[in-house]
């Protein structure tokens, strides 16, 4: 969808500027928000946070906290660690929304984007705003994470924390931002994947088993997968503003092949699992999301259909994660 133009600067007025850094008080950049139409509604703060991302948060809890009861064995399950684990991987996942929302526009990066409308870009809300509900997301996080680290006694949970928020903002945000390196993928497994699954595993067992280390890896995939569909829809503005996506660096076919690659290969994992756990095969009508999402992509001609594909793998992930987190857990 097309973004409003700025209105042109007046001749006694010098136009304000936003740097590359992501930080609207630095110079460097003649791209800035669009002049607000109308203020932000709280339907436009929900779009914001990006619902249809939040399977991802979601999923990798449920797949390591079942892992984790696995780990147990006979002792007892923490059912308030689990809530607070989901609180942590949410409030990330809408903080690294905030502040990709925040950082690509004030850089300009939204200026031709041809999804869904952003609150900066489009001029909805101010930076400022923007900047407050990313950092507010993150301080949900870190408060949720502060009280695990107390019930768990696992100190050194607190520099993974840490180190994940710091991961959460320098995505699109300060000078040289991974995500417009074609590091977005790699960091999206890592923390979505693997430290998420492993990690809520830990806090239940205080150690992480082979379940959980190939769920995090197969849900780490699938999150690769979505931010693959969300890249190939904005390829074309995304090389224009200079932000190098690995949809940009290798190009939109071998992008199509790279989507189906990082959402069909979990289902390897699947068929290890189940034959531990038998009711993990059922994890397979997770199929019936999986397969229409890469054939639209393989296929797709339109944003509106990158976007459908994106919801379809959004949804393989909630089954994945779910399915087997119930399967490790009865």
């Amino acid at each position: 969808m097309a973004r409003p133009t700025p209105d042109s600067p007046q001749p006694s007025k010098r136009p304000k500027t936003y740097g590359r850094s992501g930080n609207p008080a630095k110079s460097g950049s003649t791209n800035r928000p669009a002049p607000p139409q109308r203020r932000a509604t709280f339907s436009d703060w929900v779009a914001g946070a990006r619902l249809r991302t939040l399977p991802l948060a979601i999923s990798p809890v449920v797949a390591g906290t079942g892992a984790g009861i696995v780990a147990i064995a006979d002792g007892p399950w923490h059912p308030i660690r689990a809530v607070l684990a989901l609180i942590v991987a949410l409030a990330l996942q809408v903080g690294v929304n905030y502040a990709n929302d925040y950082s690509d526009g004030v850089r300009g990066t939204d200026a031709h984007r041809v999804g869904p409308a952003r609150l900066t870009g489009s001029g909805l809300a101010k930076p400022r705003q923007v900047l407050i509900a990313a950092l507010a997301s993150f301080g949900v996080a870190a408060v949720a994470g502060l009280v695990l680290v107390v019930l768990t006694q696992q100190w050194w949970l607190l520099a993974v924390g840490a180190v994940a928020i710091v991961a959460a903002w320098f995505y699109t945000g300060g000078k040289h931002p991974y995500g417009y390196y074609g590091l977005g993928e790699l960091f999206v497994f890592v923390f979505f994947g693997v430290v998420a699954t492993a990690g809520s595993a830990y806090v239940q067992a205080l150690t992480v088993n082979l379940e959980a280390w190939v769920t995090g890896a197969g849900l780490g995939l699938i999150a690769c997968a979505v931010l693959m569909a969300n890249n190939l829809r904005d390829v074309g503005p995304d090389r224009a503003a200079g932000k190098r996506t690995l949809a940009v660096l290798v190009g939109k076919v071998f992008g199509r092949v790279l989507f189906a690659v990082f959402l069909l290969v979990p289902f390897l994992a699947v068929a290890f699992l189940a034959l531990f756990y038998p009711p993990a095969w059922l994890v397979f009508f997770a199929l019936l999301a999986a397969l229409p999402a890469v054939l639209i992509v393989s296929t797709a001609r339109t944003s509106r259909e990158l976007i459908i594909a994106l919801q379809l793998a959004s949804a393989t992930s909630l089954l994945y994660g779910v399915g087997l987190g119930l399967a490790f857990a009865l």
